[in-house]
């Protein structure tokens, strides 16, 4: 389809009606983001960004702000079902609203407002931190059209000391054809604080074609830990996901981020971790299991550039039937960035001759006395292993998806939390029971 007989994808700003007194500033922000939403081209092969990717996945048309959800009970019901079995605060949004909070046990002095809330109540803190990252790794119109959307989602600030071990949680549902949902994570935490977040996208229903522009903010100042864990389970046919994320730590703390796919038809994610003063360290983990069709597309930028940073990516995939992955990943470590140490490895399991796995993996440095290095490894289920398995009385394919189930548990395994691992592993076996039985 040539490009100038493509549909714009909103006809106006997706922007609802919320009856808060929001900030001036974030009017203007609004305003002109949609200005560059409408001004930025779509994802072009001309771009390196988008090298790989499919984009007819990326010729959207006729969306539209989301409208309120049906059956709001049983989300909220599936969502307490489905969770991790403790947590401090659970959020749940429908369709871009909220319609259901539970808060357990917030440390003293922490805030948990809905974004929106938060915008009204502490505007100038929103805005030293809200989508500050100029840079891309290829969603400028995303990011544009993020920014000039009605959010949902969840502004968390932990002030200096504060302290939390378990995660606060929230689920984001889509509901119905065409419709958009435009989550919005910002996690400050401050100096020595620590606090973990999980958040899980869901669909209502099975094959519906709506759409997630999700975006994070993560920032981790002196001495502070920050775990943010995003579970992606949405129908395997239908809805489309975007997620970019960005993460800024200080000195002496460390910001961990993780990405676990399971659902979705397509779906594109973007990272980028700034290490800006000495001793800040990133760790990002991946765990993916695709089938079908699906395609996932993540990009990632690793930035070093302070001396004594770290950082570390760990992504996997599990691919199974005429699925795809993506991933081109770079570390940069900038001019006077001495004695930076930082690892990058994607690793690819092909359950099918029919599966296609791409990695560009990368260096940029301008500093002495680096360690780094990268690397991408794919390849498929030996026979002996196999044979291994079914002379246990193991069928072949049990015994396919057991390996799988032990090869993404890698990813998972690093993550802080008994509780977050066991919810995201229940997650991987529950979507192994469901290729089993189709």
């Amino acid at each position: 389809m040539a490009q100038e007989n493509l549909v714009s994808w909103f006809a106006a700003p997706p922007v609802l009606e919320l009856g808060l007194e929001l900030p001036d500033w974030y009017h203007q922000l609004q305003e002109s983001s949609w200005q560059r939403f409408l001004t930025i081209p779509e994802p072009a092969r001309t771009d390196e960004n988008w090298r790989f990717a499919d984009l007819k996945k990326v010729q959207f048309s006729e969306l539209q702000a989301a409208r309120p959800a049906q059956n709001i009970e049983v989300l909220i019901k599936r969502a307490m079902t489905e969770r991790v079995n403790e947590f401090a605060a659970h959020f749940v949004f429908a369709n871009n609203r909220l319609v259901y909070s539970e808060i357990n046990g917030l440390p003293e002095g922490a805030v948990c407002l809905p974004i929106n809330e938060a915008l009204a109540e502490h505007g100038d803190l929103v805005r030293e931190y809200f989508m500050q990252e100029k840079g891309s790794l290829g969603g400028d119109k995303f990011s544009a059209l993020h920014a000039a959307a009605t959010l949902s989602g969840l502004f968390i600030q932990f002030p200096k000391g504060t302290t939390c071990e378990l995660p606060i949680l929230t689920h984001h549902f889509a509901s119905g054809d065409f419709n958009c949902v435009f989550p919005h994570t910002l996690v400050i935490a401050e100096d020595n604080a620590e606090v973990s977040v999980v958040d899980t996208f869901e669909t209502a229903n099975n094959d519906e074609q709506n759409i997630f522009f999700a975006n994070v903010d993560l920032v981790a100042t002196n001495g502070a830990s920050l775990q943010y864990v995003a579970l992606q389970d949405e129908s395997d046919r239908g809805p489309k996901h975007v997620q970019i994320n960005s993460s800024r730590v200080g000195r002496d703390a460390k910001i961990t981020s993780a990405f676990v796919n399971l659902g979705a038809e397509w779906i594109r994610q973007e990272s980028t971790a700034r290490m800006m003063e000495q001793g800040s360290d990133c760790q990002i983990f991946s765990a993916n299991l695709a089938n079908g069709v699906q395609e996932y597309d993540q990009r990632t930028l690793q930035s070093h550039e302070a001396q004594h940073t770290t950082s570390d990516l760990l992504f996997k995939n599990a691919l199974y039937d005429q699925s795809r992955t993506v991933f081109a990943g770079l570390i940069e470590v900038k001019p006077g960035s001495h004695h930076t140490d930082s690892y990058q490895t994607c690793r690819n399991l092909l359950g099918s001759n029919e599966a296609e796995a791409n990695a560009m993996p990368g260096l940029e440095i301008d500093a002495d006395q680096v360690k780094c290095s990268h690397g991408s490894t794919s390849g498929q289920i030996s026979d002996e292993e196999i044979f291994y398995l079914q002379a246990r009385g193991i069928d072949a394919e049990a015994a396919r998806q057991m390996i799988s189930l032990g090869f993404l548990n890698e990813s998972i395994s690093r993550l802080k939390g008994e509780a977050v691992q066991t919810y995201l592993f229940e997650r991987f076996e529950r979507k192994f029971r469901s290729l089993r039985d189709a």
